[in-house]
């Protein structure tokens, strides 16, 4: 099996919190069981390029965003574990200080930033020869790829096997904006339904993902519960509901190699479960 983790913040590359964690731990897991695992996002700025030396793979990516086309080219390089990681990059969208915003707020072409990121993935994929058995997509960043898997792309050889997961994360980002935004996409009005990618007259990017993606899942059985109601359904509770049988709660899992209070270098004091003498020093 061929695994593809796509996510705006992968660890060691990028990171702002838990996603880039989790989606950095989990294809080193996955590996350790024989399963073929790569991960892709954004190359950023703040990437280092001398700790990760980066090859173009393939040709340049070629976009269309409404009636304009961009350009881009997928990077990769190594990682420690023999895994590969492959970085898209467009120096007008990812060259910036920041991943996704500043203080005073969101980038305002976020839209366009991240519907660029996943079609340049579908197009990487398409032109290159590659397949994918699964497509592992997180938070509203990726969640345009199941929708590209089921619609623009269905017919393409390289997706046609292709199944998609969505991870939640995070409900309460969705990446909203206004509906003229749409045609960005590459999606059609049609799409534009409360069934589809349309929440209260807005674009809701993340109701892509859990509207496409073959499997949803989030990070704990009760969150997955949770996530059915009102209460904490920040609106899309309705849509959770309809896919409750393809939502899948999953705790998320340590990786021991980071988080190991044995070498951890940044504790008070170091301990382990033969020796616990130093815990008192770390509360």
């Amino acid at each position: 099996m061929k695994v593809l983790i796509a996510s705006s913040e992968i660890v060691p590359f990028a990171k702002t919190g838990g996603l880039a964690d989790v989606t950095g731990s989990l294809p080193k897991a996955l590996r350790k069981i024989g399963v073929e695992t790569d991960v892709i996002l954004p190359l950023y700025r703040k990437v280092d390029r001398e700790r990760f030396p980066l090859t173009q793979s393939g040709p340049p990516v070629r976009v269309l965003l409404g009636h304009r086309e961009e350009t881009g080219v997928v990077m990769e390089t190594e990682e420690g574990d023999g895994g590969r990681a492959y970085l898209v990059r467009n120096d007008r969208y990812f060259d910036r200080e920041f991943y996704y915003g500043t203080k005073d707020g969101d980038y305002v072409d976020n839209c366009e930033r991240f519907a660029f990121f996943c079609r340049s993935i579908m197009e990487w994929i398409g032109r290159s020869g590659r397949h994918y058995d699964i497509i592992h997509c997180n938070d509203w960043q990726t969640a345009l790829v199941p929708a590209y898997v089921k619609t623009i792309y269905s017919r393409e050889a390289a997706f046609r096997s292709t199944g998609t997961v969505f991870t939640v994360h995070n409900l309460g980002y969705q990446g909203l904006f206004w509906n003229h935004d749409l045609p960005l996409t590459g999606l059609g009005w049609e799409l534009f339904t409360p069934k589809g990618v349309e929440f209260y007259g807005k674009l809701n990017v993340l109701k892509a993902g859990l509207v496409f993606s073959d499997i949803l899942t989030t990070v704990s059985d009760t969150y997955s519960r949770e996530i059915q109601t009102a209460e904490y359904g920040h609106g899309l509770e309705g849509v959770l509901y309809e896919r409750r049988a393809d939502l899948y709660g999953i705790l998320n899992g340590v990786d021991y190699e980071d988080w190991n209070p044995e070498t951890d270098s940044l504790i008070a004091a170091r301990y382990s479960r033969e020796d616990l003498s130093g815990k008192k020093a770390c509360r």
